[in-house]
C-alpha cells in the first residue's frame, strides 16, 4: 500500500521519514480560512481532513494518505501566518513571556475502503521574554513570515521558547507519535524507533511520547 503524505512542509516531510516508510508527498491546495465560530479544534482538524481528502482525488490505487494543520492558539484566538513584517512583530509581542497552545491535527485516510481516522495534538508553548532587537533581527531573517504565529519552535538563533514537556514534533507540524498510534489501527507499523529517532533528531528529551503511544493523552 503506498503511503502519501499531503504536505510540502520540510519540516513534515523529515518528521514523517523518521518511520522508514517509503513514502510519496502530494502537495493539497484548499482554502485555510477559519468560518465563523469555529473553535480551534475544529478548525485543524478540518483542515488536516480536508488535506487528506484532496489528495485522495489525485491518485490511484490503494494508498494510506496522511493530512496535518498546525495552528498556533492564544486564548481563543487562531494565529495565522502573519501579513507582513509589522503583522509579525505584533504576534511576537503577543506572545512574548507567555504560555499559548499548538493545535496540530492529523487525518489518517484508505483510499480503499475510504477508512479515515483523525488524532489531536495540544501542547503548551511557554514563550522565553525575548528583546525587541531580538524580534527585529529574526523578522529579517524571512523565517516568521511563513509561519503560524510568525515562530518556527527550532529556530537555533532566535530560540524563541523557554522550556517545554509537550511533543515538540506537533509544535513543529507533525506528531509523529499521534501518527504511529493511527497507522496501528491500519495494520502499518513504523519500520524505526520513531520516538527515540524523533528525540534525537530534534535534541529533544521527550517526557510525553509513552503516554500518546499508550492513548493516554493527546
Amino acid at each position: 500500500m503506498k503511503l502519501v503524505l499531503a504536505s510540502s512542509s520540510p519540516r513534515r516531510k523529515r518528521l514523517f521519514g523518521l518511520g522508514n516508510w517509503e513514502f510519496e508527498v502530494i502537495v493539497s491546495e484548499i482554502d485555510e480560512s477559519v468560518l465563523a465560530d469555529e473553535t480551534p479544534r475544529a478548525y485543524v482538524l478540518r483542515l488536516a481532513q480536508a488535506k487528506a481528502l484532496a489528495v485522495a482525488q489525485k491518485i490511484s490505487g490503494e494508498a494510506l494518505i496522511v493530512g496535518s494543520d498546525t495552528a498556533v492558539i492564544d486564548g481563543a484566538e487562531i494565529l495565522g501566518k502573519p501579513q507582513d513584517a509589522e503583522d509579525a512583530a505584533r504576534m511576537l509581542r503577543q506572545l512574548r513571556g507567555r504560555t499559548h497552545q499548538v493545535f496540530t491535527a492529523i487525518a489518517v485516510y484508505r483510499t480503499s475502503d475510504s477508512k479515515l481516522l483523525t488524532d489531536l495534538s495540544v501542547t503548551d508553548v511557554p514563550m522565553r521574554t525575548y528583546r525587541e532587537d531580538e524580534i527585529q533581527a529574526y523578522i529579517r531573517t524571512g523565517d516568521p513570515l511563513d509561519k503560524a504565529g510568525a515562530y518556527a519552535i527550532q529556530h537555533a538563533e532566535f530560540n524563541p521558547v523557554a522550556e517545554m514537556h509537550g511533543c515538540f514534533a506537533g509544535v513543529m507540524g507533525l506528531p509523529m507519535c499521534h501518527v504511529v498510534r493511527a497507522f496501528e489501527k491500519f495494520g502499518v507499523a513504523p519500520r524505526a524507533d520513531v520516538p527515540n529517532g524523533c528525540q534525537k533528531m530534534l535534541d529533544y528529551k521527550c517526557s510525553v511520547s509513552g503516554a500518546i503511544l499508550r492513548g493516554e493523552m493527546v
